[in-house]
């Protein structure tokens, strides 16, 4: 059966129903003068593994395989190792239960008593409830 193998170029390629993946990627690597090793095969999206057939992966007369290179790869920026070490070290505290605040006639009453009930003598100037001053 003829397939096509898409690269640089479209090439024909004869296939026999035992072929395997590693027999293609072999004759590629023969006319680019290139590793056999660093050259990826894929179908339809899907990678192909060196020692199946190409028929398992449903190769088709007339179809084409994708041929790409193998990149070599780059620093990253940043160390992979200490991705998430922060959140993981830091424990887990469960949540509590908040007050409903007052509203209305309620927080009025609350203001009402705070500011002039409770207070024996307010004369000078007004601090705020979290005063250090005597």
């Amino acid at each position: 059966m003829q397939i096509f193998v898409r690269g640089v170029e479209l090439i024909p390629f004869e296939l026999e129903n035992d072929d395997t993946v590693k027999d293609i990627k072999e004759v590629i690597a023969e006319e680019y003068e290139l590793e056999s090793d660093d050259i990826l095969l894929s179908f339809n999206g899907v990678p192909l593994g060196d020692d199946q057939n190409v028929s398992n992966y449903g190769v088709t007369p007339g179809a084409t395989i994708d041929a790409s290179v193998k990149l070599f790869g780059g620093k990253v920026h940043g160390s992979l190792a200490r991705a998430g070490k922060v959140k993981g070290q830091t424990p887990k505290v469960n949540k509590q239960e908040k007050h409903k605040k007052k509203t209305g006639r309620a927080k009025r009453r609350m203001q009402y008593k705070q500011r002039f009930v409770n207070k024996v003598s307010a004369f000078g100037r007004r601090r705020g409830p979290n005063s250090n001053q005597a």
